[in-house]
């Protein structure tokens, strides 16, 4: 589901009591109601996809932890739940296409049809590493779900599967999204301001 062409709302519109840095957020791009509504129609969709086959979803730590627990909330299908940590940004704004591996799954994965949960895809380098890396430990089939994605920013060719909605080229927070471990608990998702993170 593109977003590209909807309107965005400023923070003033929010409620009077916002938190201080939501100062920070330039526009909002995503409701709550939005989030929730696309959510639940991907649960539906994935349950209806992998009815008897007892998938196993792999959510990619830290910023897919909302989505994946949103999304799990909507599977109505036997599964399971493994989690990796996966580090490319830091403090960066922009992928540095560099994968490290801070935590792999606890259990095997041989034989499963597994789901990777993340919340966005930009460049493709860092699914494609992930991609790679289920592949080799011998499942029976591997596909995506991700939260957003942002086709712009593509390096190279990765598919994904089940998408909630796609972004322009815009640092976006919120909804598990950071920016230097900010921004994570905010309940929408926002455009952050360019000086924040030094951008344009």
């Amino acid at each position: 589901m593109s977003i590209a062409n909807s309107q965005p709302f400023r923070p003033h519109h929010l409620d009077p009591d916002v938190r201080p840095s939501e100062a920070d957020i330039e526009s909002v791009l995503l409701s709550h109601d939005q989030i929730q509504t696309r959510v639940a129609e991907l649960g539906a969709q994935i349950s209806r996809d992998y009815a008897g086959k007892d998938p196993v979803f792999v959510s990619v730590l830290v910023g897919a932890f909302m989505f994946t627990g949103d999304l799990l909330r909507n599977i109505t299908i036997p599964c399971s739940l493994d989690f990796m940590a996966i580090s490319s940004y830091g403090k960066e704004s922009r992928s540095s296409g560099v994968v490290r591996v801070m935590k792999d799954l606890d259990e095997s994965v041989e034989s499963r049809h597994v789901i990777i949960i993340e919340d966005i895809i930009d460049t493709g380098l860092t699914l494609n590493y992930l991609l790679e890396n289920i592949r080799n430990r011998n499942v029976a089939s591997v596909k995506v779900a991700a939260f957003l994605d942002k086709p712009s920013r593509r390096l190279t060719d990765v598919k994904v599967d089940y998408a909630g909605f796609e972004v322009p080229d815009e640092f976006v927070i919120g909804y598990g999204l950071d920016f230097a471990q900010r921004y994570r608990n905010f309940p929408y998702v926002g455009i952050l301001r360019p000086e924040v993170y030094g951008g344009k």
